[in-house]
């Protein structure tokens, strides 16, 4: 048989046990019926009657100080992981004249708020923390929690001399560029006035709490809070458990995500009774924590820990590795993925005759040799087909392993997935669904609708309230809202220009870091840039290309940097041609904050660098590699 004769052979695999078609209509179903025509709105911000939901629940005491107003090099907005690494890497650079300002009472982010009982990471824990090979520190678990987390915060923060230049419990209010003096003047809800040459907004994208605008939300009279503000004051105990406070007491939470899923198996434990209201089920697989090796962590070389991360990464993007490093469920399920494949690609041979059999053809000038290859060898592949049918048999398996856990088969309907496993973040834990096994323990399953309402006396679904003392709200955080709405303060750049008028027709950047009209302004986040299963990783990535450029633009005594025209549009125009890989499969996704909440960004810039974490990281190097600093205007 020929090669033109094998070309369009479609392969169908015999040993699947579900209607593929039947699957395809249950999703759409499912996803249809949780589509709101509010999307974000459907959300309202914690402001107002609300703004207590943000309150600080973990200081001591409020901290005194007067106004400062003061000149530094360098502002970093943020005391999570990503000022941390920021200020660590410039420190590296040997550029210690920065300031770090944090809303909190200590470093930590996500971790100094998210301390919920049964916190942790769903990422290994030794690829998760960043510096270790700098630090030497051990974490005690293959995944960590949020105590041991926060306290690596503060290993960081003690390691790097980090508290001598941190302004803590202290908020931004506003940053306005002064063209006169060529500094930033970031001012705060102390009254402060400092002057920066340069500003470094790490904000987090998960940073700010989000609660659902249900009718009646303010008329319930019992207690309430949010995730990340726990309130050990009235349910006692710690994030290990223990809610002795509750003993007595008829709990609901609204929220299935990856907090609930984290917190419930303590709820159930300690109420009296528990509501959990859900509009869309999680994926859960098998976590498998276990305790570190001491033997196995002080066997690693030199090196290890930039490897390690960069394999599992690579393993999520599809990158072709020799070895599986970490080995979990989050690599498995990208194996399952990919792993098929490999034996379906196009031999050397027949890439061969497709390059010369198009050398006549336009599309074959027009994209290049390997764009115009790479999708010959994906069609052939069936590539879209065939990661479905592997997305089907995990989605399968999960669906299955919550029938062996669960008792009652009503619940063990409601409480399984069907979307594709990355439409939502998938989740891991041994102790989530077996918690609807406990007597105490309800599932509302709202069949995607959300709830109907609040009133004094709790929460109202299908014509029946459910009465509770206390509201726990396990719905996340803002994603897909305004960046000055998140980031909780204004940027004013060159002109008076705000960062959300520029950004009001779509994001417009240079490497999602630099931004025209904004100079000597750095973007840590995902928006035109990496996107990471290990957030942090893509920070230190980020907090690497701060301090060289940094660094290199001081060695030669520029004081203003800014991305130039050309090349922010034509970054964007990157971003939009590498953003049609993701879209269609995000709008074939159940809403969630991964696609807007099922309104896929129509302004395809709105979104990270569609060629994988891997990719753009050695972009970035390269575009170190030359010290040229192309695309930059420096003066």
């Amino acid at each position: 048989m020929s090669l033109r004769e094998t070309e369009n052979e479609v392969r169908v695999d015999s040993d699947i046990n579900f209607d593929p078609d039947a699957l395809r209509e249950k999703y759409k179903a499912e996803r249809d019926k949780r589509i709101r025509a509010d999307g974000n709105d459907q959300y309202r911000e914690v402001v107002g009657d609300f703004a207590y939901f943000v309150d600080d629940p973990y200081i001591d005491a409020a901290l005194q100080r007067g106004p400062i107003d003061d000149a530094v090099d360098v502002v970093i907005i943020g005391g999570g992981f990503g000022g941390m690494l920021a200020a660590a890497r410039l420190r590296d650079a040997g550029i210690d004249d920065f300031r770090i300002i944090e809303k909190g009472g200590n470093f930590g982010g996500t971790w100094y708020w998210n301390r919920y009982p049964g916190a942790s990471c769903d990422i290994e824990s030794y690829v998760y923390f960043p510096l270790l090979e700098k630090t030497k520190f051990a974490p005690q678990q293959k995944y960590t929690n949020a105590a041991e987390t926060l306290n690596y915060c503060h290993v960081i923060a003690e390691k790097y001399d980090l508290y001598s230049n941190a302004l803590m419990q202290t908020e931004v209010t506003g940053t306005e560029w002064n063209e006169d003096i060529q500094r930033w003047l970031v001012a705060t809800d102390r009254g402060d006035a400092i002057k920066a040459r340069f500003v470094v907004h790490s904000n987090g994208p998960l940073n700010r709490p989000k609660l659902p605008a249900i009718s009646g939300i303010t008329k319930f009279k019992g207690h309430t809070f949010h995730t990340s503000r726990w309130d050990y004051g009235y349910t006692g105990g710690n994030s290990d458990g223990g809610l002795d406070g509750l003993k007595d007491k008829r709990v609901a939470v609204i929220g299935t995500g990856a907090t609930a899923v984290q917190c419930v198996p303590h709820l159930g434990a300690s109420a009296a009774e528990l509501f959990v209201f859900q509009r869309t089920p999680s994926s859960i697989d098998v976590r498998n924590n276990q305790p570190t090796d001491p033997e196995w962590m002080a066997s690693q070389k030199p090196g290890w820990h930039e490897e390690r991360r960069r394999n599992f990464e690579s393993l999520l993007a599809g990158v072709p590795v020799k070895k599986d490093l970490v080995d979990d469920g989050w690599t498995e399920a990208f194996r399952l993925l990919f792993g098929s494949l490999r034996s379906k690609a196009p031999s050397k041979l027949r890439l061969t005759y497709w390059a010369l059999t198009a050398l006549g053809k336009r599309d074959f000038y027009r994209q290049g040799a390997k764009k115009y290859l790479t999708a010959k060898a994906l069609d052939y592949m069936h590539f879209e087909q065939e990661m479905e049918m592997a997305d089907f048999r995990k989605m399968e398996a999960i669906r299955s392993r919550v029938d062996q856990l669960v008792e009652d088969g009503n619940t063990a309907e409601a409480l399984k997935p069907y979307y594709r496993q990355f439409c939502k973040r998938p989740c891991f834990h041994d102790e989530y669904l077996q918690s609807f096994n406990r007597p105490n323990v309800s599932l509302v399953d709202t069949g995607g609708r959300g709830v109907d309402e609040i009133n004094e006396r709790g929460i109202v679904f299908d014509g029946k309230t459910y009465e509770v003392d206390c509201i726990i709200f396990a719905t996340g955080f803002e994603v897909g809202t305004d960046y000055a709405r998140r980031a909780g303060y204004q940027i004013h750049g060159a002109e008076g220009q705000s960062i959300s008028d520029k950004w009001a027709d779509g994001i417009s950047t240079l490497h999602g870091m630099h931004a025209k009209n904004f100079p000597n302004t750095f973007f840590f986040g995902p928006m035109q840039s990496a996107f990471t299963a290990t957030y942090t990783y893509a920070l230190d990535e980020q907090s690497i290309h701060l301090a060289y450029i940094l660094k290199t633009a001081m060695a030669r005594g520029a004081t203003r940097i800014e991305a130039n025209e050309a090349a922010e549009k034509k970054w964007v125009e990157t971003i939009i041609e590498k953003a049609r890989q993701t879209e269609t499969f995000q709008e074939q996704c159940t809403p969630g904050y991964y696609n807007n909440e099922g309104h896929v960004n129509r302004l395809r810039q709105n979104t990270f660098y569609g060629g994988g974490p891997i990719e753009f990281f050695d972009l970035m190097k390269k575009w170190r590699s030359n010290s040229k600093l192309v695309g930059l205007d420096i003066s």
